[in-house]
């Protein structure tokens, strides 16, 4: 009996190599600005779909402008009162800076929303530069109180009669310093919003510093006229130059220009030390 054999089969040849060539290239996302354009968007988009959010913006410096303007005009100056100067001529560059720093707590009352709401840690899992939120939010905030404070001065000149002596040049250049400020002054309630991370502590450090910053400074009464101890608070405020540098411009005091470098230093310093600090709170873990 014969055995048949088999025949192994021949192995299958070898796979070459594929030839070497370019990596594949690894999407790495899209440009820092192109990121601050499309967050800056969709924090707009917020206001544009909430109107609340911009009327409610819009109360405190409007009921100031009209309680303050209407319970104050009829008193008596004292000695320090700039000379043929009416309450509202003096009180109207404060009321723009108001507004200026209620608009910089919604800065950081908005991070500690995207904080909440998940916004962030979906951002977090795609290539996108942890600062790219926070300068979008606060570019936003801009917006919105620029838009404010053109509101503000529209009333008091259409119902108030606001005509201010420096012109409408001058007034211009008197609102840009409030937003400004806005922006500057908003990057240390991001900084708290990135540390704190809460809506509550947020609003009552809200209350406990923009109290004592309107009150003690030049807003509503000269500081000659406040009490010693509250004049030197007033003398070391920030608030104090820039509210005085807006009420020059508004007025067309001679030396406003001159004054505004102060006034522009400490809110760029301002913004300087709140970016740093905000750039490290966010990237502290959620």
């Amino acid at each position: 009996m014969t055995t048949q054999s088999t025949a192994a089969p021949n192995p299958a040849p070898p796979v070459p190599d594929p030839a070497p060539g370019p990596a594949a290239a690894v999407w790495s996302g899209s440009s820092t600005a192109t990121q601050i354009r499309v967050l800056t968007g969709r924090s707009l988009r917020v206001l544009v779909t909430d109107p609340g959010v911009l009327a409610f913006g819009l109360f405190q410096p409007v009921i100031i402008l009209f309680i303050l303007t209407q319970v104050f005009t009829g008193m008596g100056k004292s000695a320090h009162f700039p000379e043929g100067v009416g309450y509202l001529d003096f009180v109207m560059p404060a009321v723009l800076v108001d507004n200026a720093v209620q608009s910089a707590v919604q800065s950081g009352i908005g991070v500690v929303d995207d904080l909440k709401n998940g916004m962030v840690a979906r951002l977090r899992s795609l290539p996108i530069h942890p600062a790219s939120l926070l300068i979008a939010r606060s570019l936003a905030n801009l917006v919105r109180a620029a838009v404010q404070i053109t509101i503000v001065i529209v009333l008091a000149v259409t119902v108030l009669g606001y005509s201010p002596r420096g012109g409408a040049g001058r007034l211009l250049a008197s609102a840009g310093l409030a937003v400004f400020i806005t922006w500057t002054l908003g990057w240390a309630f991001i900084a708290a919003a990135t540390w704190l991370r809460r809506a509550e502590p947020m609003q009552n450090l809200a209350v406990i510093a923009l109290l004592p910053l309107m009150f003690a400074s030049s807003a509503y009464i000269p500081v000659a006229d406040l009490p010693e101890w509250l004049r030197l608070v007033a003398t070391v405020n920030p608030l104090t130059y820039a509210i005085d540098t807006a009420r020059a411009l508004a007025l067309g005091l001679p030396g406003a220009g001159a004054a505004a470098l102060p006034a522009v230093l400490i809110s760029a310093g301002v913004a300087a030390v709140g970016g740093v600090l905000a750039v490290a709170g966010f990237r502290r873990p959620l």
